[in-house]
């Protein structure tokens, strides 16, 4: 894993946004200079009255080894470790911290430094060591702490759980005091924290355990564990602690820094969303040529990732290029490259994206403006997976998976003459359309909770709740910018609520006053029923607008969603529509 030491945030506002969370950083330079340090890394070394930017690292820090040097040499990966200093404050104490070293690389993928995590875990453990089960103060303790502990008994049931991991799994500790780990948190997680044998827990503590748990709403939330044993005052086993640690913006960071995507990426629970989750599995791991059709913010750039990353090209290169962002005369040396004299100013031969790709996948973005001229010699490198760069007499030759996507419905401006027919059938080997997010509204409270989760671990702060009125704007708004759309919205209902529980008057204006108007259903006569009638009356005299229908007749709109389609007054789209 390495670090960027310059982009959307750079690594000072990296550092910054540690403090808010007490943890400690620094970073240093090629010649072991600090050229940075937080607030919490100078309380922790004692260091709050003295300069040590421009110091070398081994003079502020003597007597700690420095991981420094195998991070420069193996810029791909991060290592930690547990360290034991004598506290500067108290001799007679030693602090116990977790150190985290990564390197820094440049805009050009050059490493320029390191930076240095450090979390004091002396608190904590002190405090765990003097944990008694049966002591009630100590529970207080641990419950304004705000790292998310739990403890059980012998047979897994939990007696303990905080504030912290309420905010983390969104389950109240009334509802979950004396159930079984398993039946709160899932059967895969318990065995991973708990270790249990025989149905009775681990005697051995374990630390640093990643799993995912499952949270209220059913999401798989991706935690860190640590866990131990509690005893009497006999020294017999009598239960279990587990701290647990949110890992999203890890996970996230992970993410990003690695390019890799995963099946986890991409939510959907609707059948039209799992068709196509089941799809993906079998295409990716093939080398088919897939085209990704979807309106505009339906995650195509997504799939195409998720698709790179579960195929066997994994480790290779995944080159992106929008034909729409680039202009149509420069859009073939762009794909091919070209070679030193092939124009004026080509001084040096230039490798094309499809020779960066090689060994890898190409993804071409918007594949519908391609223009006309190039379509053909795209459809050589299809067939043959050979091209001439530009000015070239030589054909370069490339091994790569061909991914493309488009807005505009390739087949339509094939009819249009505006596309070719044969380079066509060639890239819709594997078509998956991706629905707008109107055909697939049950999803709507999945994807809000999944990306408020996301928005708020950048900020280091817990999802705030969302207000039952503000809930039924978002879920009645049409979404003409589908996911993406939807971000933006929850983004900016974010900074004006300035992260508390979120109000119809905090979401933007357009989006109150555009609710979503579902079409008139088809009407299937013949039922002579009663209540069918009565449900339909209520529907006309509400002209078929489920949020008064269903405030009309006392009822939420999920039983008046399932009683349209018992009595068959559900159209085509509202078939999918089963949430709103």
């Amino acid at each position: 894993m390495t670090f960027p030491a310059t982009g959307a945030i750079d690594s000072r506002q990296w550092l910054t946004l540690l403090d808010e969370i007490n943890i400690g950083a620094f970073t240093i330079d090629l010649n072991r200079r600090i050229t940075a340090m937080n607030v919490s890394a100078r309380n922790l070394m004692g260091l709050q009255d003295i300069e040590v930017v421009g110091i070398d690292c081994l003079e502020v820090f003597c007597g700690v080894p420095c991981l420094m040097r195998c991070r420069m040499e193996n810029s791909q990966s991060a290592e930690s470790e547990c360290l034991e200093w004598d506290n500067l404050e108290s001799q007679s104490r030693r602090d116990i911290v977790t150190r985290l070293s990564t390197a820094l690389v440049d805009k050009s993928g050059r490493v320029c430094g390191c930076l240095t995590i450090l979390q004091d875990h002396s608190r904590l453990t002190d405090l765990i060591q003097r944990l008694h089960y049966e002591e009630r103060r100590l529970k207080m303790i641990l419950d304004h702490l705000n790292i998310g502990i739990f403890t059980v008994d012998c047979n897994g049931n939990i007696t303990f759980f905080n504030t912290a991991i309420e905010t983390i799994t969104g389950f109240q500790r009334q509802d979950v005091i004396q159930t079984p780990c398993a039946g709160v948190f899932g059967e895969r997680a318990a065995q991973c924290i708990l270790k249990p044998s025989a149905k009775r827990i681990s005697e051995k503590p374990c630390s640093q355990i990643r799993c995912e748990i499952r949270t209220r709403q059913e999401d798989a939330l991706p935690v860190q564990t640590d866990y131990m044993p509690l005893q009497n005052d006999k020294g017999k086993i009598v239960g279990g602690l587990a701290t647990v640690q949110d890992l999203t913006l890890a996970q996230q960071l992970d993410q990003v820094i690695s390019d890799r995507y995963t099946f986890h990426h991409m939510i959907g629970k609707e059948p039209i969303m799992q068709r196509i989750f089941d799809m993906v599995r079998v295409v990716a791991p093939s080398e088919a040529t897939v085209l990704i059709e979807g309106a505009t913010g339906t995650g195509k750039d997504l799939l195409a990732k998720v698709i790179h990353s579960a195929s066997r090209r994994a480790d290779k290169p995944f080159v992106k290029i929008n034909c729409a962002a680039i202009p149509a005369n420069l859009l073939e040396s762009e794909l091919f490259g070209y070679v030193r004299g092939a124009f004026t100013g080509a001084d040096r031969n230039k490798q094309g994206r499809f020779q960066e790709a090689d060994g890898g996948t190409i993804f071409l973005d918007e594949i519908g403006d391609l223009p006309l001229s190039l379509q053909a010699k795209l459809l050589r490198v299809i067939e043959d997976r050979e091209f001439y760069p530009l000015g070239s007499r030589h054909t370069a030759h490339v091994d790569i998976r061909i991914l493309s996507a488009t807005n505009r419905g390739l087949h339509k401006l094939v009819t249009k003459r505006r596309f070719r027919e044969d380079l066509f059938y060639r890239l819709n080997v594997m078509r998956i359309e991706l629905p707008s997010l109107e055909n697939r509204r049950g999803d709507l409270p999945l994807l809000v909770r999944h990306i408020m989760r996301r928005l708020c671990a950048v900020k280091a702060v817990p999802p705030p709740p969302i207000s039952e009125n503000a809930l039924k704007v978002l879920l009645n708004y049409d979404y003409p910018g589908n996911i993406r759309e939807l971000e933006n919205i929850l983004e900016h209902a974010l900074i004006i609520s300035q992260c508390r529980c979120i109000d119809p008057h905090h979401l933007p204006d357009y989006v109150r006053g555009r609710a979503y108007h579902a079409p008139v259903p088809v009407i299937k006569p013949n039922r002579r029923d009663g209540t069918r009638q009565k449900l339909l009356h209520c529907l006309k005299r509400n002209q078929w607008h489920r949020r008064r229908t269903a405030e009309a007749m006392g009822i939420d709109r999920t039983t008046l969603w399932r009683q349209m389609k018992k009595y068959d007054l559900l159209g085509p789209i509202d078939e999918m529509d089963g949430s709103a």
